[in-house]
């Protein structure tokens, strides 16, 4: 680890120099990023304190490990250029308050995944990681893509290497003509490839084909080192399959889910509470079952933490309403997702990409949450604000 630089302006370096660096290590690890970034145009000093590699590091612990949790949300509207903002429920517990910040105008493109304070973002062409407060980003080696192909990507990290990871998975469907132009038929998949990236190789590797179905958009959960996701087996059955990604031997296997999760109860949405791998579960009288892994990979181990009933956020428009009961009827799962869970142990909730709501599981209530400028259809997820990069140590 490297020392905290020593200053050469003399009104900084006297302030320096009557503190101690686990001082200043202590106060300004636990300042908001934003504060940071504004401090480095004090002066050249300041500007390459805020940079040391140990700052940062030690910065990105305390964020991680706040009261509250904080979230990046993005617009859905390519009108509004895919808008980034940033939420703060670091006072939630404390004061009731929620910070709800618009970013700045990074690019263009679509938010894929979070990990340690970095976005993985796309568009057409390109993959892209980026950190969306010091706007620092690295465009990634292009993969060739066909224009048959959909897929699923990924972002992690694995704590004993230390290296980041972006997967791939491509799967190509059939080219057929249609009127005397080619087309991409809408049916069958005619095979997958799976194609890993180490961020600071200069190019992709394929690792093989996947017998699993990730062509859904859903979230993943990374834990222990391992990238998780929900897999159909076929379109006949309601049944998920748990599959998970070693980001260090780079092999896919299945998890074992609890005995419990039949044809009418199975997994349909994946998060990480408190640092266990976790599930939400529907069943027939449409209340939401949350179950935990209390120890990786012992399937005895799921338990059923908490149940949500069911619930309608008022605010939806009458439009959203009726995509509502229609995502209902055909899969409750594509309605409600946790995002997490608070300091005081309630619950944040997300419905249809449109709506925040804190449920108290104490007293069974429901509370909506709206800010000012929220994007009416959005994309969330769980984010460490810092000025975090890919070369420095995460703790």
């Amino acid at each position: 680890m490297s020392k905290l630089v020593k200053t050469s302006e003399q009104q900084t370096s006297n302030m320096m120099e009557k503190l101690p660096q686990e001082i200043i290590l202590g106060i300004l690890s636990r300042l908001p990023p934003t504060s940071l970034l504004q401090s480095m145009l004090v002066c050249r000093a300041w500007r390459r304190l805020i940079r040391d590699p140990l700052l940062v590091a030690t910065h990105f612990s305390h964020m991680a490990d706040k009261d509250g949790p904080n979230f990046i949300f993005q617009s859905n509207r390519p009108s509004s250029s895919y808008q980034l903002f940033f939420i703060d429920f670091s006072d939630f517990h404390s004061q009731g308050k929620v910070m709800f910040k618009k970013l700045p105008d990074l690019m263009s493109i679509y938010l894929v995944d979070s990990c340690n304070g970095l976005l993985c973002m796309r568009d057409a062409r390109w993959i892209h990681i980026c950190n969306p407060f010091t706007r620092v980003y690295l465009q990634l080696p292009k993969l060739v893509n066909y224009p048959a192909q959909v897929g699923h990507i990924a972002f992690g990290f694995h704590q004993t290497t230390k290296q980041y990871k972006v997967i791939q998975v491509a799967y190509l469907r059939q080219l057929v003509l249609l009127g005397g132009r080619i087309d991409v038929a809408t049916s069958t998949l005619v095979q997958s490839q799976v194609h890993v990236l180490t961020i600071g190789d200069p190019s992709w590797r394929h690792i093989g084909t996947l017998p699993y179905d990730l062509t859904r958009p859903m979230p993943k959960a990374l834990v222990n080192g391992r990238l998780h996701w929900l897999s159909k087996p076929n379109n006949d059955t309601t049944a998920s399959i748990l599959i998970s990604f070693d980001l260090e031997t780079e092999q896919f296997q299945e998890v074992a889910k609890p005995d419990c999760c039949g044809s009418n109860r199975c997994f349909h949405h994946l998060m990480v509470l408190r640092s266990f791998l976790s599930a939400g579960a529907y069943h027939d009288n449409d209340e939401l079952e949350v179950w935990v892994m209390k120890e990786y990979g012992i399937k005895e181990s799921w338990i059923k933490e908490f149940t949500i009933g069911n619930h309608l956020p008022p605010t939806l428009q009458q439009n959203d309403l009726l995509h509502f009961n229609m995502a209902k009827a055909r899969f409750p799962n594509s309605s409600v997702r946790v995002l997490c869970i608070l300091r005081n142990d309630e619950i944040l909730l997300e419905y249809l990409n449109r709506v925040v709501v804190v449920f108290d599981p104490r007293h069974g209530t429901f509370k909506e949450l709206t800010f000012d400028a929220m994007p009416h259809r959005y994309k969330i997820v769980v984010h460490v604000g810092s000025l975090n990069w890919i070369h420095i140590p995460v703790c």
